[in-house]
């Protein structure tokens, strides 16, 4: 079966079946997920440039709760990268082309005037190439992207500071309107309705601060003997109950944070210090959690960015990647030290030691956590 679209709008027009009175525009941004977060203020972008335009975003199922719910999006399709990764493996080559024919009449479907890679590798420059669009840009290149669209955008222009600053940058290369340009997420009632259902299975009346400690790369961790102690001095000083969040894949090491916090004596808090939720919950009713809360400390992973798209006073612990050092609002505190090897992104030279993630001390998260709680700001 091919991916099933979803969002509102009829495809290739208005919801009457007349033709949309703008361009229409697909986006393909597959993942991974703190990236589609910086990639939303496209939508508004957009919007308010051609009011009439149809804006369509194509996405990998694991990040398609971040976008699905947007208001300003006319429909979201959702590539099914394992059902055809799956039957690539198994030698179902016919499968796979029928496949690929079935979601490439999808998007043809649309009738696009544009469709952009935000990606910019080889899969994704072909999922663009594959709605057929009359124009195709790509957002880099790499892999050979290049050879699949029309015009390469590079991703280094404008203020690298800033977070999106390479949307932002391309959004104004294609002249949509950026004068309002900030991240965006918005759950569905379904995921708000599944946060309230783990509040109230927690008694969870009380105001908390959700701890994203785990990411794919190690390189971006912070010390794990450190999360614990980070955990008591939020509950005890900055008066929140710490919450970890995280993916299924993460629970083990929640399983040891956790069990080191509950290693002080419950007098201190009346309750248990930490409530661990990692691999409990959707990624939507992650992002739910994160518009509730009072506090969000967290590496270089997709739920610290959601916190700065809701607007949550954020404490951001970047070491081998620094996305940026400034966001919109008062309330956002990245912690790094410049140490003339970092960033190094992928390539660590530092043989594991991750020295730049290892000089960021308990002491100093704490701090920064109560400043931005306070209304404090900054990159220190």
């Amino acid at each position: 079966m091919p991916s099933e679209p979803e969002g509102g709008g009829a495809p290739s027009g208005n919801d009457d079946g007349s033709a949309p009175a703008g361009p229409t525009i697909i986006l393909v941004r597959l993942g991974a997920r703190g990236d589609v977060v910086f990639a939303s203020p496209l939508v508004g972008a957009i919007r308010r440039r051609h009011p009439g335009a149809r804006i369509v975003w194509v996405v990998e199922p694991a990040a398609a709760d971040l976008i699905r719910h947007h208001p300003l999006l006319d429909r979201v399709v959702v590539w099914p990268r394992g059902l055809w990764a799956g039957a690539l493996k198994g030698g179902r080559l016919p499968t796979l082309t029928r496949e690929v024919r079935e979601f490439a009449a999808t998007l043809r479907e649309e009738r696009a005037d544009l469709a952009v890679d935000l990606h910019g590798l080889l899969r994704s420059a072909a999922v663009a190439r594959l709605t057929g669009a009359r124009e195709v840009v790509g957002l880099g290149a790499r892999e050979g992207s290049a050879l699949l669209v029309d015009r390469v955008i590079p991703r280094d222009g404008g203020d690298t500071t800033r977070i999106s600053s390479e949307y932002l940058h391309l959004a104004s290369e294609l002249r949509w309107d950026t004068d309002d340009f900030h991240c965006e997420v918005h759950p569905g009632p379904a995921h708000r309705a599944g946060a309230d259902a783990h509040r109230a299975r927690l008694d969870l009346s009380e105001p908390y601060a959700v701890l994203a400690p785990f990411t794919t790369r190690p390189q971006k961790h912070w010390r794990e003997e450190r999360w614990a102690p980070l955990a008591l001095r939020v509950r005890e000083e900055v008066g929140l109950r710490p919450v970890l969040l995280g993916g299924p894949d993460d629970r083990e090491a929640a399983g040891r944070i956790a069990a080191a916090a509950a290693l002080v004596p419950p007098r201190h808090f009346g309750v248990g210090p930490l409530v661990d939720l990692v691999g409990d919950t959707s990624l939507g009713e992650a992002a739910a959690l994160v518009q509730g809360a009072s506090l969000v400390v967290g590496v270089d992973t997709g739920l610290t960015h959601l916190g700065v798209a809701m607007d949550r006073p954020v404490v951001a612990l970047f070491g081998s990647t620094l996305p940026y050092t400034h966001a919109p609002g008062r309330r956002v505190r990245v912690l790094h030290e410049p140490l003339d090897c970092s960033p190094c992104r992928t390539r660590p030279t530092c043989g594991g030691a991750f020295t730049c993630m290892a000089m960021l001390d308990v002491d100093r998260v704490a701090q920064a956590a109560l400043g931005v709680v306070r209304g404090g700001r900054g990159f220190v």
